[in-house]
């Protein structure tokens, strides 16, 4: 009893390359799509987002992408197991054959073959499991810095998940090969999945392993479809993640570049507690807490107008940009539009809190906002708000009655005075939720007569730690209380998170990839091991070992090509038409992506001729075997 009991575990065993090839594969495709749920709520987009980190824009960006990566990712291990499985029970008919021709009954060969296949499954999903939480505890270490269990009641489900699709689709031949004879088994055209039976012809010598391998394809057309599939699906999803995610990560920096200041060597001058209040600000992008209690409008902060004069006469400063930061009430204001004839009201009169920053247009770039346009120097009447304020205050909301909304046709009221909305911007401040306004005209609004802030810009040919150093010896010479903060490395670590948050997102795709390249390796195996007789007869009328590795070569081309193009050509147009909205696409970025697809490309076909070279180094009495 014991030795039946252990007859699938030997058997398996025994098939070392083939054993290790399914449960690696199966564990990928576990474990990709667990490290894309636990990642996505740590980001705060996904089923169950843990926090609110980005802005709301970037929330919406980066949940496109993990929505279409997500279904992919699902899709592709949905795809591969079934192809997987099914391809390890497929090979299995054989035996199931040699077993009943021996007398052994259909339920007890059945009942081997169920072990094997729950054995592989079971190790596959526990496996998986375990590795999307090393890789979910690697992520969050190096993105957030530290790592707190999430959301674990994912694994339960996605265990499930994929142990329900492998028992499906691996019952299916089983149960298949329950009902065909002995005979019937040990056919190749079941065992390797052949529409058509051995009639051998005649093959001339010019284009011998293009004919031979072209005509292997034909008698398997079914399983070269499904592997055609299965790899345009990944091809898809590689695309999406590398060239999208490549070029998101590009243009969504983008944006934070132009609004933040960063890489400009932006230097803070003001008072302590202001100063550490708006670094919290700006750290509030990587999930740094603010305080709520603080006073903005306090006078004790005013920076007086001799230290923005003095300060900007240094010669090592480019410019100075006072800044007054207040933390206030703000309302929607609505407009109308005439709407097929009719006069169409357009927003609400919604209220919130949020940061203005009164500034001087003229330091504003032409290129500030990611939406409409900037501040303009001769209306002081305008403003431009942060792209949470847009995605929430100036959203459709058909609860309360608001059909239409559109910020660049509204306004917006701060204490009395309503300035239209010219521009929308990607802010990390205060994760997007800020509004810029004239700095005049937010003083008089107020009172306040003197900024709270002033951001100095230096020289690009300036040493910085001398530029520094001159700055803070003149704002002390006038009031020792004053600070000078350097803010670059705060900016720098919003865009390094920003960064390996897409990199991470990139990252993702390669559980599936490297799963998809043992498939190839998996089908390889059984197409190199049906041609067995052909190699064999060639080798004896003297054909060369490497015919063998060019026959494999031919169809894995073929596979791979077709994949590649159909993958390719959906994924951009799927990164291009619905993903980004105005990308910025760069000479470096094109070759960027390029080198990373045709070099995966590339190593999945150098890795699919192993079955071939392995095979072709052996003597032609073992072959026939």
């Amino acid at each position: 009893m014991s030795r039946g009991a252990g007859f699938p575990i030997n058997d398996l065993l025994r098939r070392r390359l083939q054993t290790g090839l399914v449960v690696v594969t199966l564990t990928l495709s576990v474990a990709s799509t667990l490290f894309l749920l636990l990642f996505s709520s740590r980001v705060g987009v996904g089923l169950t987002a843990s926090s609110n980190v980005f802005t709301i824009a970037l929330t919406s960006v980066f949940g496109q992408f993990i929505l279409f990566i997500g279904i992919l990712v699902f899709l592709v291990g949905a795809v591969l197991t079934s192809f997987i499985v099914s391809l390890m029970m497929a090979q299995r008919t054989r035996d199931f054959g040699l077993i009943k021709a021996a007398g052994c009954p259909n339920s007890l060969v059945g009942g081997y073959f169920m072990t094997e296949l729950l054995s592989v499954v079971i190790l596959s999903c526990i496996l998986g499991v375990v590795c999307g939480f090393i890789a979910d505890f690697v992520a969050a270490t190096i993105v957030f810095g530290g790592y707190v269990l999430g959301n674990w009641w994912f694994a339960p489900v996605v265990f499930v998940v994929f142990f329900g699709l492998a028992l499906f689709f691996g019952l299916q031949p089983l149960l298949k090969a329950t009902r065909i004879t002995a005979l019937d088994a040990l056919s190749p055209v079941n065992y390797y999945g052949l529409v058509v039976g051995g009639k051998h012809k005649s093959l001339s010598h010019s284009g011998l392993a293009w004919r031979v391998a072209s005509r292997s394809m034909v008698r398997r057309i079914s399983s070269v479809a499904r592997i055609v599939i299965l790899l345009s699906v990944v091809f898809i999803l590689l695309t999406i993640s590398v060239a999208g995610g490549i070029i998101a990560k590009d243009t969504t920096m983008g944006w934070i570049e132009k609004t933040s200041g960063a890489g400009t060597g932006l230097i803070a001058v003001t008072y302590p507690h202001m100063g550490s209040q708006y670094e919290l600000l700006l750290s509030k992008f990587t999930g740094t807490p603010q305080r709520d209690d603080f006073n903005y409008a306090n006078p004790e902060l005013a920076v007086s107008r001799e230290v923005t004069e003095r300060i900007n006469n240094i010669s090592n400063v480019a410019s100075v940009a006072p800044r007054l930061v207040l933390y206030m009430d703000i309302q929607e204001v609505s407009n109308f539009t005439a709407l097929n004839g009719v006069h169409t009201a357009i927003g609400g009169k919604r209220e919130g809190t949020a940061l203005v920053i009164g500034v001087n247009p003229s330091d504003i770039s032409a290129d500030f906002s990611s939406i409409g346009r900037s501040l303009s120097e001769t209306d002081p009447l305008e403003a431009v708000i942060g792209d949470s304020i847009a995605q929430t205050m100036y959203c459709r909301d058909t609860s309360k009655g608001i059909n239409i909304s559109d910020p660049l046709l509204q306004s917006i009221r701060v204490t009395n005075t309503t300035l239209k909305i010219v521009g929308v911007c990607v802010d990390p401040l205060n994760n997007g939720n800020v509004t810029y306004v004239p700095l005049e005209t937010l003083m008089n609004a107020t009172g306040i007569a003197y900024p709270n802030l002033l951001l100095v810009t230096p020289k690009e040919s300036s040493d910085r730690a001398v530029t520094i150093a001159e700055i803070s010896h003149i704002a002390k010479s006038i009031d020792s209380t004053l600070e000078v903060i350097d803010l670059e490395p705060t900016l720098a670590t919003n865009e390094a998170f920003l960064g390996a948050a897409w990199q991470t997102i990139m990252f993702i795709p390669l559980f599936s990839l490297a799963s998809a390249a043992f498939c190839l390796v998996s089908y390889m195996m059984l197409v190199v091991d049906e041609q067995r007789q052909e190699f064999v007869v060639l080798r004896a009328v003297g054909a060369r070992p490497k015919l063998i590795i060019n026959l494999s070569a031919f169809e894995s081309m073929i596979v791979l090509l077709s994949s590649f193009g159909v993958g390719l050509s959906f994924g951009v147009i799927i990164t291009f038409l619905i993903l980004m909205t105005n990308p910025i696409v760069t000479v470096t970025t094109l070759v960027t992506i390029s080198i990373w697809l045709i070099s995966t490309l590339v190593v999945m076909f150098v890795l699919s001729l192993y079955p071939a070279i392995r095979l072709s180094k052996t003597g032609i009495l073992k072959i026939g075997k």
